[in-house]
């Protein structure tokens, strides 16, 4: 986990693509520095990684890529979300600074300490968050530029049993969640994704996670950035926690396909 990682990557598709399948939560990767203020030890990190970790989601949107009519671009996440997660709000609005898991997080799936509580996260945010999130942001931009739109496919997974930092995991937990946004999620696109995980066990909305990733800048003012969440319940597709990938991967990965041909 010390190894230098480059801390994202554009993978460019079709020039004519207007999607991006977002991978933010793929990785396990954190630099040594960042490593040293962590409180956990080796195997107590090990296993946090087993839980937060959303495993094998860059290998099943590679998969989609290859897949798919028109391949989509990929904006993947190549350290871990115990770095920064690059999808939370890096201030007060977000709702996770509750359970000590904002941008930067104080506290593990299971509530115990991770870092200090008393950790100024400005320094990992200003090093780690920004830069990613300016990226994305020109990413989203180019799809724009290019395309006149921009639909950008957030790519997850989830465990099957409710993990205890689950601030709204009573509802149903099915094979396929779909997040959404009330500015940014069209209805042809949730549609879309209905029917393309329909052979997968079932699909629910906004459960039990709801939401999606937009760029900041965009964010409830640009209606050409159209996005949706799909998180995958992880007993579909691999050994929890933090297990080998199966069969189920291959699948999951040509319904995401078949999202991305609905859309170009």
């Amino acid at each position: 986990m010390s190894r230098a990682a480059a801390p994202f990557a554009l993978l460019p598709g079709a020039e004519e693509s207007s999607v991006i399948l977002h991978v933010p939560h793929s990785a396990r990767e954190i630099p040594a520095d960042v490593r040293a203020g962590i409180l956990l030890d080796d195997t107590e990190l090990a296993r946090e990684l087993d839980h937060i970790t959303d495993a094998h989601t860059d290998v099943l949107a590679g998969l989609a890529a290859q897949t798919a009519a028109v391949a989509p671009w990929r904006f993947v996440n190549r350290l871990s979300r115990l770095v920064v997660d690059p999808e939370r709000f890096p201030d007060e609005r977000e709702e996770m600074l509750a359970v000590g898991m904002g941008a930067v997080y104080t506290r593990t799936t299971h509530r115990r300490a991770l870092r200090p509580a008393d950790l100024d996260p400005q320094p990992l945010i200003d090093r780690y968050f920004r830069p990613y999130a300016r990226s994305m942001t020109e990413a989203v931009a180019g799809r724009l530029a290019a395309t006149g739109r921009a639909v950008v496919l957030d790519v997850h997974s989830y465990p099957t049993e409710r993990l205890p930092y689950e601030m709204h995991g009573e509802g149903p937990r099915p094979p396929v969640c779909l997040g959404t946004d009330a500015f940014h999620t069209p209805q042809e696109l949730l549609d879309r994704a209905r029917e393309a995980f329909a052979e997968s066990g079932g699909t629910e909305v906004d459960s039990p996670f709801s939401g999606t990733y937009v760029p900041l800048e965009h964010y409830g003012a640009d209606s050409r950035v159209a996005a949706l969440m799909v998180e995958i319940r992880r007993d579909t597709y691999m050994t929890e926690p933090g297990g080998a990938a199966g069969p189920g991967l291959t699948r999951l990965a040509s319904a995401l396909a078949a999202v991305v041909d609905a859309v170009s």
